[in-house]
């Protein structure tokens, strides 16, 4: 038998595509302060829901892509909140399994921005169900039966277990489908110092990858600007590197020198779960065949969508509305600013036309 029949008969078939995009990783529920201050002087939250996956399949299911979501919750109400809120979004949860024996997570954050230095976050996810994700305990199968599976590196990062599940997920063969992977570098969920490796390795077997700018530079020491991201990366077929509020450049086959696009300008509320969002647009785009400049338009879109939301996950603009603020000129697109409300798509029309 020569090695391609025996793959044939050894390897596991490829699942049917039911969905466009299956999303694999752990979500929390997350408490948004009622006012700005540190955590000790904040009286109340409101309850939310936040995980880089999730966030993901959430906007691309409110998008109009049949997307699913694969975890693990605990067998309480946190869970059920979760998988409720998540479902309310139009995601398949019939993946996601429950864990009797351990929690789900949950998380609180100050109303501050990510980057500043007085920003707080008291996470409680040590222990959780999604921590505990293996190959042996989640549904590989539904994992594989979309068009795209997308993956972060936060899931690396939380167990031994959970890293050894993104190695068989992203292992080359005739099972997998084309893997999508956010770097999401989180240096403090990194105990043991391999991080910069592990999310190397990662990267280099997926087949588009999202990273940032900053996050080469603080993982892997890479600067020069995307060009030398793309030398540390020639692997994926598609790489994006976000460059902050200047933009993002993307590297296809057909682009190897890469495509830039400008940012939109926006009155930015939070940044939690932009970078989610514009990978949701930039995904969307290329499901639909979209050209690399649309891909990137509907990324920064989606990603507008957020930065002017409170919470960490926004819906998207309406497919409409999208489509035709991504097919706007360079010098309309530049002319745009968004605030809080834009994703109306009564306000599209306005919104082009402002000098």
């Amino acid at each position: 038998m020569n090695d391609a029949a025996y793959a044939s008969v050894v390897a596991p078939p490829r699942p049917v595509p039911d969905a466009d995009v299956a999303a694999l990783g752990e979500s929390m529920v997350t408490f948004l302060p009622s006012r700005p201050g540190r955590l000790a002087d904040v009286p109340s939250f409101r309850r939310a829901i936040g995980g880089a996956e999730s966030n993901v399949v959430c906007a691309l299911a409110a998008f109009g892509h049949p997307a699913r979501w694969v975890s693990r919750v605990g067998a309480d109400g946190f869970g059920d909140h979760l998988v409720e809120r998540i479902a309310g979004y139009g995601v398949d949860v019939t993946a996601v399994r429950r864990d009797p024996g351990r929690p789900t997570g949950v998380y609180f954050r100050t109303a501050g921005d990510r980057g500043t230095g007085a920003h707080e976050v008291a996470y409680y996810r040590a222990g959780s169900a999604a921590s505990a994700m293996s190959v042996r305990n989640v549904d590989l199968a539904a994992a594989r039966a979309a068009r795209v599976l997308h993956l972060t590196g936060i899931t690396a990062a939380l167990s031994a277990q959970c890293r050894e599940l993104l190695y068989e997920l992203t292992a080359p063969g005739p099972g997998r489908p084309p893997v999508s992977f956010d770097v999401n570098h989180r240096p403090g969920l990194w105990r043991d110092g391999e991080g910069a490796d592990v999310l190397l390795e990662l990267a280099r077997r997926a087949d588009l990858v999202f990273v940032g700018e900053d996050e080469a530079a603080h993982a892997w020491g890479t600067t020069g600007g995307p060009a030398a991201v793309r030398r540390l990366l020639p692997e994926p077929r598609v790489l994006v590197v976000k460059e902050g509020a200047r933009g993002a450049t993307a590297f296809t086959p057909d682009r190897p020198d890469g495509t830039f696009q400008p940012a939109l300008r926006t009155a930015v509320v939070a940044t939690t779960g932009a970078g989610d969002a514009f990978a949701a647009g930039f995904l969307s785009a290329t499901l639909r065949g979209l050209p690399v400049e649309a891909r990137l338009k509907h990324g920064h879109l989606f990603a507008a969508a957020a930065l002017t939301t409170p919470g960490d996950l926004a819906a998207p603009p309406a497919r409409d509305h999208a489509d035709r603020l991504a097919a706007l000129d360079d010098g309309a697109w530049g002319r745009l600013r968004l605030g809080p409300g834009w994703t109306r798509a009564e306000q599209a029309e306005e919104e082009a036309n402002i000098p």
